[in-house]
């Protein structure tokens, strides 16, 4: 295809070469070439991106895979769109597969929702448009003020399910928190396998305090009325004397339990992200230790942080499949039970029917809310 009369080009926003191999197989599958473009970083680690040909009235999608340096990332992505936006670009699309800061997209005492933070960033930097897939919370659609396609990676996770798994008909879908329940079940309605639920201490504590309610903190006063001693360490005043509210009960997580039967079974775990794998790793011991002989975990985003390679190597799990939506070719060296699954196919598809106006309902078919 003659990508100056395709209407559109596509761009990597990645100054690191291991970054762009899924750039490259996007572009292969829809027959254009990356836009010429050089992003470095200076002696000081400034960033710097230069466009290398006129974008005047184009259509142009940015595509950016998330590398352990998140925040180098993030800026790269950020001037691109920002040097496409100056340049007269007619729409900038981002293609961001995992989006990053996903996980801090509920209120914490003190805290702030990054993630929103980082909506208002792409934004005001010119973006229109995002691609990406899997977020951690489909909420986070509600943060931008431009459509977001939140594509799904479950069809190319069931497909090797069925295709690479031996004897997969024996296995059971195992949920490793409470919170994962949702995702798990809908694995297990497509394959018409058993569903298993971790619960105790081994679960995510995630959510215990991402709700809000112990913000503000409490504060010691001088003032008001006397008499009322509020359910926490320090003291505050009440408004009205003689008023008494409930102690709330500290929460005590149980011990470990699997709910649901997994002995002579094969178990696969599956959930979005695996990034520090501690969790992973002592939800596969118990597994072994209730009988299930061969263990698995699917996950869409393989960020496979610090010592994870080593601890799946010297873990009870047997393999670990993931998408490339994340470069982790370092890691599948270190231990060899990382597997992948190439995802370039949907994110090219995706791009080929935006650009054409085309509908994006054909990549959700089948595709339910817990997905």
């Amino acid at each position: 295809m003659n990508v100056a009369k395709s209407g559109y080009r596509v761009f990597s926003a990645n100054s690191t070469p291991a970054c762009t191999e899924l750039s490259k197989k996007i572009t292969e599958r829809l027959g254009v070439e990356l836009g010429k473009s050089v992003v470095y970083q200076e002696s000081n680690r400034e960033t710097r991106v230069e466009i290398k040909e006129s974008v005047r009235g184009q259509t142009i999608f940015i595509i950016q895979t998330i590398p352990r340096d998140v925040n180098t990332a993030i800026m790269e992505l950020l001037i691109m769109a920002y040097a496409l936006k100056t340049s007269c670009a007619k729409n900038i699309i981002g293609v961001i597969p995992y989006f990053p800061y996903s996980k801090q997209c509920k209120m914490r005492k003190r805290g702030s929702i990054v993630c929103k933070l980082l909506a208002s960033m792409l934004a005001k930097a010119g973006l229109t448009h995002i691609i990406t897939m899997d977020l951690h919370q489909k909420e986070i659609q509600g943060f931008f003020t431009f459509p977001v396609d939140n594509l799904r990676a479950s069809p190319f996770l069931v497909q090797y399910i069925q295709e690479e798994i031996p004897d997969y008909r024996n296995a059971i879908i195992v949920a490793k928190s409470p919170s994962a329940a949702k995702r798990a079940q809908s694995f297990a309605e497509r394959l018409r396998l058993g569903l298993a639920v971790m619960h105790g201490e081994a679960q995510c504590s995630e959510s215990d305090m991402a709700d809000g309610r112990h913000s503000p903190p409490c504060v010691r006063n001088t003032f008001g009325h006397p008499g009322l001693e509020l359910p926490c360490k320090c003291k505050q005043q009440a408004p009205f004397p003689g008023i008494e509210l409930p102690i709330m009960m500290a929460k005590e997580k149980p011990p470990i339990t699997v709910v649901g039967d997994v002995g002579g079974r094969i178990a696969i775990i599956v959930d979005d992200i695996i990034d520090d794998v501690e969790d992973f790793v002592a939800t596969a011991e118990i597994l072994k230790e209730r009988g299930a002989y061969k263990i698995y975990v699917m996950a869409t985003h393989g960020l496979l942080s610090a010592d994870a390679p080593r601890l799946i190597e010297e873990s009870a799990i047997d393999e670990v499949v993931v998408t490339n939506t994340v470069p982790h070719e370092v890691q599948k060296l270190q231990c060899p039970k990382i597997k992948t699954v190439d995802v370039s196919m949907i994110l090219a598809e995706a791009i080929r029917r935006i650009h054409n106006g085309e509908s994006m309902a054909y990549l959700f078919r089948n595709i339910t809310v817990d997905d």
